[in-house]
């Protein structure tokens, strides 16, 4: 799970949603490091770029079949419906990860996709693990997202209350000059008559 919050770190740096998913199998001296993910929706304009999905892709590649049913998924967040589903649907032994996702989470926040009893496999499944530090980047990530929308919304405030100088608006500027005269013109004696005595 440590590898995965590095992976959800390069996602921040990219201007991702700071998740990452790193899948494990089963090797000759203990558990091996397959693939790793991170999130890509926003960089690859591909909404199925989810951490898990990219992890996914790799892995799949990289042993040529879409099956993987000795491998092990972790990752940082909750898998939403569309990770899950693919995560059965690729056969995954087991999926572990961090922080539980109350509004898309699909591993018992919202839906268990994973307890589903008519589905053709079932994948063991284990929330919480390092929850506090899967979470504490992610509140950390939309702090700083939120705090640098009200950064801009200030700025373009500031700029619209800026007196545009070539629209000719605001004070004219100060200066040392004296202030100029202008021309006197006098009125016609019958536009004089009509005008209201003061």
């Amino acid at each position: 799970m440590r590898l995965a919050l590095d992976q959800a770190q390069n996602a921040w740096l990219v201007g991702e949603v700071p998740v990452g998913a790193v899948i494990v199998r089963p090797g000759p001296e203990g558990p091996q490091i397959m693939a790793t993910g991170y999130n890509r929706p926003i960089t690859t304009h591909d909404p199925t770029a989810h951490a898990e999905i990219v992890a996914l892709r790799h892995a799949a590649s990289l042993v040529e079949n879409y099956r993987l049913p000795d491998c092990e998924l972790f990752v940082t967040l909750e898998p939403c419906a569309m990770c899950a589903m693919a995560l059965m649907h690729a056969r995954f032994k087991r999926v572990v990860f961090g922080a539980p996702d109350p509004k898309t989470g699909a591993a018992g926040s919202v839906v268990d996709l994973f307890a589903q009893g008519q589905l053709n496999h079932h994948t063991a499944v284990q929330g919480g693990v390092l929850a506090d530090e899967c979470g504490q980047l992610l509140r950390s990530f939309f702090a700083e997202r939120r705090a640098q929308q009200r950064a801009e919304r200030d700025a373009a405030r500031a700029q619209a209350l800026q007196p545009d100088a070539e629209a000719g608006g605001g004070a004219p500027e100060a200066t040392d000059d004296p202030i100029p005269a202008g021309d006197a013109t006098e009125l016609p004696h019958e536009v004089l008559a009509v005008l209201p005595p003061r």
